[in-house]
């Protein structure tokens, strides 16, 4: 099935006189529960595409079909909707609030749907201990080591039960053994059913994935399903 539909999708930039090119022509499918990462060079549109899959901004031409509905025809409330209810973001930077503990970081998605008080704090904490961090409920991020806020971070965009967890640069921000650590994460939460998508331009990250699709000047370069060269921890991922 289906969660992503892309056809012929192009984004234009005007600045100043200059009109910039981000997207040229970039058609794609995402099916339910895969694993896909997109890859490529600085300049190459993946991170526009990565904001095109995440409802944070619109094609200037195509078609974005999210769960057969046309993302395109969309406003801002409608998007804002998707955003909140269908998709997780896990990002480079964390984007924890500083003063508030691991708890509220996590329930805040919830509290934007209108979710009560008790629901959502049996579904954050819930969503801390399965990411392996249910004895740092009450840690605020500058208590936590980069990996623990990371994980934070995954709770929170895992604890709206969303479509599509998407994820830009996961692992930009953590040394390389508490990024493999993350990225054992990450499969365990696909083996759940979650469909993800990973934005990296690192090749050993991207090597976690199922799926690679690799832009080049704002066109599809290559769409490969790849050898999953993962192994999976026996006693799951450590708390990092």
């Amino acid at each position: 099935m289906n969660i992503i539909t892309i056809e012929h999708i192009a984004k234009i930039y005007q600045v100043g006189s200059e009109e910039v090119h981000a997207l040229r022509d970039v058609s794609l499918k995402i099916n339910q529960n895969e694993y896909l990462a997109i890859m490529g060079p600085s300049g190459s549109g993946k991170s526009t595409l990565m904001n095109m899959l995440g409802c944070l901004d619109t094609p200037t031409n195509g078609l974005y079909l999210f769960k057969d509905k046309n993302v395109s025809l969309m406003n801002d409330n409608d998007l804002a909707n998707i955003r909140n209810k269908e998709i997780g973001f896990v990002f480079q930077t964390f984007n924890l609030l500083p003063r508030s503990d691991s708890l509220h970081n996590v329930e805040l998605p919830l509290i934007y749907a209108g979710i009560p008080k008790s629901e959502r704090r049996e579904r954050a904490a819930e969503a801390l201990e399965n990411v392996g961090l249910g004895d740092r409920m009450h840690h605020k991020p500058n208590e936590l080591s980069g990996g623990q806020r990371q994980r934070v971070a995954i709770a929170r965009a895992l604890v709206s039960n969303p479509a599509i967890i998407l994820a830009d640069e996961p692992t930009g921000n953590l040394d390389s053994k508490t990024g493999e650590d993350i990225m054992h994460l990450f499969h365990e939460i696909h083996e759940t059913g979650n469909t993800i998508i990973l934005v990296t331009h690192e090749e050993y990250i991207a090597e976690h994935a199922k799926r690679i699709v690799r832009l080049r000047d704002g066109l599809i370069e290559s769409d490969e399903i790849v050898a999953n060269r993962f192994i999976p921890k026996k006693n799951g991922a450590s708390k990092v």
